[in-house]
């Protein structure tokens, strides 16, 4: 009888482990919902809006070149330390507490609120009279992106494009390790003042629904360890080990007994 009972004990202590280690594995697949048949989602547009403590460069230019120039900052070469860098200093206009630039000639003007488009249309109204067929291009110099938590490199990174995504943006980080929670992952976000927080599951296709699947500057995205990896610096480094020798001690108890 207990030759019977026993390798009944092992196969079901196996099996339940096998069923537990199924689950887990599950919560690490991505996008487990988005059949094929169902490729095309709708996804949120994206369009970067300007913010306090943003750093713009704004170009101007037109048919005469050299009447344009009074309309754009001056270009600088940058010095670090009593030595000279050799290449063009970053250099723009910050958006300033109050949500304004301030431009040569034409003064401050509000960009906090106002897409890429809408500042560029209301520059180049400012200019018509002054300048033959004004151009403005704008582009965000310090849009940038953090990632942190249970990543393999966290980090910030600075966005040339302005466009990027959270799953790009964990990419860059290295992807998330084993133990992330992929069913949570946190975007902090500053929206005038005030930090808004949107929960992503990464496991869903709704990953792409989501109103901060599309990043905006200066965005962290926070991704938490699991329980078990919680518990690791507590829990398991104090138990596991009695935990693991107990085990290996049933198991070659039973082993012997069975013979």
């Amino acid at each position: 009888m207990p030759k019977i009972r026993i390798p009944l004990i092992i196969s079901t202590f196996f099996l339940i482990m096998l069923s537990v280690s199924c689950r887990t594995a599950k919560k690490v697949v991505y996008f487990q919902n988005l059949e094929s048949d169902s490729l095309v989602v709708s996804m949120p547009s994206f369009t970067p809006i300007f913010k306090q403590d943003d750093f713009l460069s704004i170009i101007v230019t037109g048919e005469d070149l050299e009447a344009a120039k009074i309309y754009n900052l001056p270009a600088t070469v940058a010095t670090n330390q009593g030595y000279t860098i050799g290449n063009p200093a970053m250099y723009g206009y910050l958006v300033n507490s109050k949500g304004e630039i301030s431009l040569p000639v034409l003064g401050k003007i509000k960009a906090e609120g106002k897409s890429r488009v809408e500042l560029e249309e209301e520059i180049v109204a400012l200019l018509d009279g002054h300048l033959k067929n004004p151009t403005v291009q704008i582009q965000i110099l310090n849009f940038k992106v953090t990632v942190l938590g249970d990543v393999k490199s966290p980090g910030t990174f600075k966005i040339p494009n302005e466009r990027i995504t959270v799953l790009e943006a964990i990419g860059l980080a290295g992807d998330l390790r084993m133990s992330g929670e992929r069913e949570n992952i946190k975007v902090i976000r500053d929206s005038s003042g005030v930090k808004k927080e949107y929960m992503i599951d990464l496991t869903t296709k709704d990953v792409f629904r989501s109103p901060a699947y599309y990043l905006q500057q200066n965005d962290v995205v926070y991704v938490q360890p699991n329980v078990a990896a919680r518990s690791e610096g507590t829990f398991w480094k104090t138990t596991g080990p009695i935990f693991i020798s107990i085990t290996s001690l049933v198991i070659t108890t039973i082993s012997i007994i069975a013979r």
